[in-house]
């Protein structure tokens, strides 16, 4: 009788084993299939018909920016025989009840220089009347249609007091900006026009600049490249509208000492700091034999706008280490609103959006 049991219980452990194998996994898998179907469903339930804006500023998981992409996705560029810059030639003025804003600044520079100190550099620029984009008949490449004012750097300083009072308790933001439209604007609102640039080395390094402390405006952020605005003086000769791949250029001589003929640059995007009403044009610069040893050598021996620049830092221009960087947390909130857009742009330039899409997701879900 005793070998009887043995064998029984053998044969049983047998047959539970072989169960086990042929339904165990079958269970699972049923278990898993029904799981996810009762969270869809109970999801599908809390689901309601949604509305919002065609219109979003650029964002990345956490980081949020007031950076709207208007033209330009990053994988194409835009040929600067496609952007057609024509200037007005009536001169921006500001309304009367934010005249006096102007006439304060004015004082301002007058006082320093009394004083003996630093006083502001009215410069001449331009203001942004209208911004149009058309489609080419044959390849519908888009072509771009960008009519300019002539404005200064004073009335640019008033019209950045978006949210101070006016006589009637409004703002120049909710009086004169309709939230529903965030491209419609006054041109005095629009006092600003520059290119950013994502200067990629020759051992492909991001070269990625901190704000200077001395600025007036965005002083201390993390920036683009090179940062460039519009000068009536310096873009336009005579009464010839600016080239902003010749802005471009400019910049880059300015502000990292390096020459036309030592990199390829694209414009990739048109972009709106909706919050500030800040117009840029975002290019990419591919140094071609300059390494990040050989850009830092090169400053050493004297940039013109050094002062501009506090810190420069280099990140492996890839989209894991860049996508990391920007979204690090002494970065995340440190950022001047265009630029993650720009590095973003680069990236999909670079890498195609699939991949760098992948790879932001990744990222993002560790973070979360």
């Amino acid at each position: 009788m005793g070998g009887v049991d043995v064998a029984n219980g053998v044969v049983g452990a047998v047959l539970g084993m072989l169960c086990a194998v042929l339904f165990q996994q079958p269970l699972q898998d049923a278990w898993y299939r029904l799981r996810t179907r009762s969270m869809r469903a109970v999801r599908s339930l809390r689901q309601r018909e949604e509305s919002g804006p065609a219109w979003r500023t650029f964002s990345l998981g956490p980081l949020h920016t007031s950076a709207l992409i208007v033209e330009g996705d990053g994988e194409s560029s835009i040929a600067n025989d496609s952007v057609f810059v024509q200037v007005l030639d009536e001169e921006i003025r500001l309304p009367a009840d934010m005249a006096g804003w102007r006439e304060e600044i004015e004082a301002e520079s007058v006082r320093l220089r009394a004083e003996g100190r630093t006083p502001l550099w009215n410069g001449s620029r331009y203001a942004v009347e209208s911004f149009d984009v058309s489609r080419t008949a044959l390849d519908e490449q888009p072509e771009i249609h960008l009519r300019l004012r002539p404005t200064d750097y004073y009335t640019f300083l008033a019209a950045q007091q978006l949210d101070r009072r006016l006589a009637d308790g409004t703002t120049p933001r909710t009086r004169y900006l309709d939230p529903d439209d965030p491209l419609r604007a006054p041109a005095f609102l629009h006092c600003s026009f520059a290119v950013n640039i994502a200067v990629v080395t020759a051992d492909d390094m991001l070269v990625v600049s901190r704000r200077s402390d001395r600025v007036r405006m965005a002083p201390g952020v993390w920036n683009s490249s090179v940062n460039e605005g519009l000068s009536r003086h310096i873009d336009s000769s005579g009464r010839s509208a600016p080239d902003l791949h010749g802005v471009a250029r400019r910049g880059m001589r300015e502000e990292l000492a390096i020459e036309p003929n030592e990199y390829a640059l694209e414009l990739l995007a048109f972009v709106l700091d909706l919050d500030k009403r800040h117009w840029s044009a975002h290019f990419q610069a591919r140094l071609t034999d300059l390494t990040c040893e050989g850009l830092q050598s090169r400053m050493s021996r004297g940039v013109a706008d050094r002062w501009e620049h506090q810190t420069i830092d280099y990140v492996p221009f890839r989209p894991a280490p860049v996508i990391k960087y920007m979204l690090r947390a002494d970065r995340i909130h440190r950022w001047a609103p265009l630029a993650p857009a720009l590095f973003h742009l680069a990236l999909v330039h670079t890498y195609g959006r699939t991949s760098v899409e992948r790879v932001a997701a990744q990222i993002v879900r560790r973070l979360a």
